[in-house]
């Protein structure tokens, strides 16, 4: 027997939960016994950083075992530096891989370049995401091989799983000791998703097997591309904004959208007029500012609140997602809970304003304040549920006159008119204050934090400069540049917690229950 024959094809599957990483590992121990090769698959469920992170390990000879020879031992868990095949399903997991020393020179790494961003990635206040060109980067230097592609696209291209476009982007490697009609074949008999399965496996391997100069060429989008603007406020800003600068209207254009979505269309208007006093307001220099103030204004016009999060999570859109993420075939029956726990300041904010403000007194005098949550499991998908969630989203009428808004509104006009004084004086302390509503996220306890962080820095860093006669541009900007980064790295409030006055908590003095007297004799 020939060492190559004897040396085992390590095969290491990287996916994640509900992406059909078994299914892949079953087709491929299926092609090896059909092949007559000696095959053996473990699996390693993961923790649930997205969907459940899952390894799956394969070991397979290269050639059948000669008649009378000893049957292969194989490992039960990959070794670093000993894989020789690695696919991962999405571009973070390589880098897992690739931390971990399993990518080295003998790897063919197959990986997709598409992102599902982990728990903290989404949690982090500000912008968390990974660098996707250093994990690209990572992957390409240390692989022996490394063929990378967007396998969601495909997999949504053909209605598919994506462990049907990695089983074709392996395949298209050549890595794989048998034939393409092999796979196919066996795809074809697991006798479910057949016909998409087999879509996609095709259009992976012909994407990989195909050389890099014969694939055709990939539309290129022209950069002054814009978004077409809302059909009831085309005819009154298109003509107004083409003077603007391209990104600021791009931003502008989406951001209109967005405000029209979440309130309407005069909401939208009044979106755009501000973009305009922005506009007037920014010399050429403050470029970046304006386009981050942009950016993060339509965010703050279309805060988050219980109305906001009933309208989105009872929409037909979200139902269909839901069901594809799931998998659900037609017939079936999926069924949706919600989980809320409104406290007094989400009920305060919804409220009129002077409603909401003589309960939030109520609150503070009371100590309900951050303890007192009334939790709600809402079925969607139930009659009553969905009942429920559309009479809140229906409250999108009322949400101007709501405290909430009264709140917002007043402080996104401080900052405008900031930033309108800023830009021509210091434009690059501008653009870290167009960037400090960043602070401000969420609801509850963590809308109560970004509010005492957004007014922190706004007293110590912006209140003064907007005093200040003299103005050391680059100084100041520093300055609030790195303090806004360490509030944004403390979500929790750890690190000014000294610096943050102690709240008053009430004090309830309760009578003491009396001893039983006895009466009289």
């Amino acid at each position: 027997m020939t060492a190559s024959v004897q040396e085992p094809c390590c095969i290491l599957v990287a996916a994640l939960g509900g992406e059909g990483g078994g299914v892949l590992a079953d087709w491929i121990v299926e092609c090896a016994v059909r092949s007559g090769l000696p095959v053996q698959a473990t699996s390693v469920p993961g923790v649930a950083q997205r969907t459940g992170a899952t390894s799956y390990y394969i070991e397979l000879l290269r050639a059948p075992v000669p008649a009378g020879a000893p049957a292969p031992v194989f490992a039960l868990s990959p070794v670093p530096g000993q894989v020789d095949v690695l696919v991962a399903s999405e571009l973070l997991e390589a880098a897992r891989m690739v931390e971990r020393g399993f990518v080295n020179a003998r790897t063919t790494l197959v990986a997709s370049t598409h992102r599902v961003y982990t728990t903290l990635e989404k949690m982090h206040m500000a912008d968390g995401r990974q660098d996707t060109d250093r994990l690209s980067l990572a992957a390409r230097t240390l692989a022996g091989r490394a063929c990378l592609m967007d396998m969601d696209a495909l997999t949504r291209q053909h209605g598919t799983v994506v462990s049907a476009v990695m089983f074709g982007a392996m395949a298209g490697t050549g890595v794989l000791p048998w034939p393409r009609d092999l796979c196919e074949a066996v795809i074809r008999d697991s006798g479910r998703g057949v016909e998409a399965s087999l879509a996609g496996f095709g259009a992976a391997f012909d994407a990989v097997a195909t050389p890099a100069e014969e694939r055709p060429p990939v539309a290129a989008v022209s950069a002054g591309t814009l978004p077409d603007w809302p059909e009831a406020l085309r005819d009154a800003w298109a003509p107004r904004a083409a003077a603007w600068p391209p990104a600021v209207q791009a931003l502008a254009v989406h951001g209109a959208r967005r405000c029209q979505d979440y309130q309407h269309t005069a909401h939208a208007q009044a979106f755009l007029a501000q973009v305009e006093r922005l506009v007037a307001a920014a010399p050429a220099a403050a470029g970046a500012a304006l386009e981050e103030a942009v950016r993060q204004l339509a965010l703050w016009m279309c805060y988050e609140d219980v109305v906001r999060v009933a309208d989105l999570k009872s929409r037909a859109s979200r139902f269909e997602r839901v069901r594809r993420e799931a998998e659900a075939r037609p017939g079936e029956i999926v069924r949706i809970t919600e989980h809320f726990k409104p406290g007094p300041e989400e009920i305060a904010s919804v409220l009129p304003q002077r409603l909401g403000q003589a309960l939030m007194r109520t609150a503070e005098r009371r100590g309900w304040l951050g303890s007192a949550h009334v939790g709600l499991h809402i079925r969607t998908t139930s009659v009553w549920g969905f009942l429920m969630l559309r009479t809140l989203a229906g409250l999108r009428a009322w949400r101007p006159r709501s405290l909430r808004f009264a709140e917002e509104q007043a402080a996104w006009q401080a900052w405008l008119d900031a930033l309108c004084q800023l830009m021509p004086r210091a434009p690059r302390l501008a653009a870290e204050v167009a960037g400090l509503p960043q602070v401000l996220k969420g609801y509850g306890d963590t809308q109560r934090r970004g509010r005492e962080n957004h007014q922190r820095l706004w007293q110590t860093h912006v209140a003064p400069a907007l005093q200040a006669t003299a103005l050391d541009d680059a100084a100041l900007a520093q300055a609030l540049s790195q303090a806004l980064k360490a509030t944004l790295a403390d979500p929790e409030g750890r690190l000014n917690a000294a610096h943050r006055p102690r709240a008053e908590q009430p004090v309830f003095w309760m009578p003491k229950a009396s001893a039983a007297r006895p009466g009289p004799p």
